[in-house]
Formats: structure tokens, sequence, C-alpha cells
């Protein structure tokens, strides 16, 4: 897989850069609905299977995405509770005991 070919399966979904899992399933049923040959619409059969091709690359993409799971990217990731152990000993802001 090639940066353009995920970038045309994203134009294919009319979508954006970042994305969630859920959005993806989404707008292929939403397009999947659309494009099927069984709906009456006088589309070109070609579009269900590039719309499944597309499908399959961001998939496939996705599932070999490597997470990280390391303390400083979850910190990154999550700036509130970043803050709230930056401040959890604090008297004013933190925890009283």
């Amino acid at each position: 897989m090639t940066y353009q070919e995920l970038r045309q399966a994203l134009n294919i979904f009319g979508l954006e850069d970042q994305v969630s899992l859920k959005e993806i399933k989404t707008r292929h049923r939403q397009l999947a609905k659309r494009y099927h040959p069984d709906t009456g619409n006088l589309v070109d059969g070609n579009a269900i299977r590039q719309l499944n091709d597309a499908y399959r690359l961001l998939l496939e993409y996705i599932r070999h995405y490597r997470f990280s799971f390391d303390e400083d990217t979850f910190y990154e990731q999550c700036p509130e509770e970043r803050i709230r152990r930056q401040f959890e000993e604090d008297p004013v802001w933190g925890s009283r005991s």
C-alpha cells in the first residue's frame, strides 16, 4: 500500500485525515447503500467495487497500525490526566487528606 492509495481511499469515502474506525464503517454503510446495484439507481457497477476496495485498504491500514501504550504517550494524548498528575500533591488543587 502506498500513501497515494491511502489518500485515494480517503477521497472515495470523502473523509479527512483523522477519522475513527466507527466513522469509516458508518461512511461505508452510507455509500454502499447509495452505490449498490440492487438499489435501482443507475450507477456504474464499478463504483461499488472501488468502494469495497477502498474499505479493505483502510481496514488493513488500521489493523497494522501499532498503538503506543507507554506512559509518556498516554499523558500526551490525555492532557487532563497529565495536569491532574502534575498537581495531585498540591494542597490547593490536589486531593486533601
